[in-house]
This record gives structure tokens, sequence and C-alpha cells, in this order.
């Protein structure tokens, strides 16, 4: 941003702390494309995004008086953008349709996932996976932690790639249901995953 948009700003933001319209109109526009982004990026859903952005710009009108003019304003965007992301994912571990929800979409999971396998959060998958049978367990660990190929887990474990297959699948629905169903293993990890974003 040039020292003059920055000025540009700082004036639409005096200008928004006094109700103007044409100021927050502005700055919906200068902002919204990378917020729209950032939460597509949070919440992997298009519409939850579309939702989030309009309740974004929403608590900024509700609380532009106490917009601070020397503070980032980008900052403050991007920090009620992660708090109603936390929100949401907040929202889906108490609700049961929310639960279902999520639970029949993969695309938020697999990024959660990536998170539980670095080795910092490795200790919070394996007391997930310890409530799973010993196969189940084994084979989600080699293929998921270890990055063996289902021919390599094949030969080490004795069984065929088909149930290789199966194992993987039903400790993958355990891992996520458990997620789900314990809000502070998802906080956790979502904290985890957005301060690595």
């Amino acid at each position: 941003m040039s020292i003059s948009s920055a000025l540009d700003e700082v004036d639409l933001l005096q200008l928004l702390k006094k109700g103007d319209k044409k100021a927050f109109e502005s700055l919906y526009h200068l902002y919204k494309e990378r917020l729209a982004v950032n939460f597509i990026k949070l919440l992997r859903d298009d519409e939850l995004a579309k939702d989030a952005l309009q309740e974004l710009f929403i608590r900024v009108w509700n609380n532009r008086l106490s917009i601070d003019l020397n503070q980032s304003f980008r900052s403050y965007l991007f920090r009620i953008a992660q708090n109603l992301a936390i929100d949401y994912y907040r929202k889906a571990a108490r609700d049961k349709s929310m639960q279902t929800l999520m639970l029949q979409q993969d695309n938020w999971y697999q990024h959660i996932e990536e998170q539980l396998v670095a080795k910092e959060n490795l200790a919070i998958l394996y007391s997930i996976l310890d409530k799973l049978p010993e196969k189940q367990r084994r084979a989600y660990i080699l293929h998921k932690v270890e990055n063996k190929s289902y021919k390599e887990i094949s030969e080490l474990m004795n069984i065929t790639p088909s149930t290789i297959n199966k194992h993987i699948h039903v400790a993958h629905q355990f891992v996520k249901e458990q997620l789900i169903r314990s809000p502070f293993l998802f906080r956790t990890i979502l904290a985890v995953w957005l301060l690595a974003n």
C-alpha cells in the first residue's frame, strides 16, 4: 500500500467513525476480495465464506466508533475474520446438524489432518488412534504418518490393499468424528492450524 493510499485509508476510517456510508463502502471494496479468499481458506466453503464476510463488515459498522486509527485496519479486519472462523468451528463442535454436515465433507478435514500429522501434534493424534483396533491404527499410521504406499503396507502387514484401504478409511472417519465431538481437541488443532496459515 502506498503512502497516499494509506492516507486515504485513514481519511476513510475517520469518515467511517462519523457514520459515513460511502467511506464504509469504499473500505468494503478495498478489502472484500482479500478477506473472501481468507474466509474460503479458513472455512473451505464458498457460502460460509460469503456469510462470514457479511458478518465481518456488519461488525465493523457496529463497532466503528471503537476503531483505533493508530492501529493497522488490515490487521483489525483479519483478526475479526479469524475470530469468526473460530466461532464457526466452536458452533460446529456443539451443533449436531453441523457435525453431520462436516462429517459428510472431507475438504475441511484434510487440512486439519495435515496439522495432526505434523510432529508437534502427533501426541494428540496418537491419543485418538489408541482407541482404534490395532490393525486400523497401524495401517493409518503407516500411511498418514510414515507416508507408506498401500503396497508397502500390504507387505508389512501381510494383508490386501483393499483391506488396508478399508482400515485407513475407518480410522480416518473415526479421527474426524473424535475431533468434531471433542470441542477441546478441535479448538486445539484449529488454533494450531490458524496460526500456521
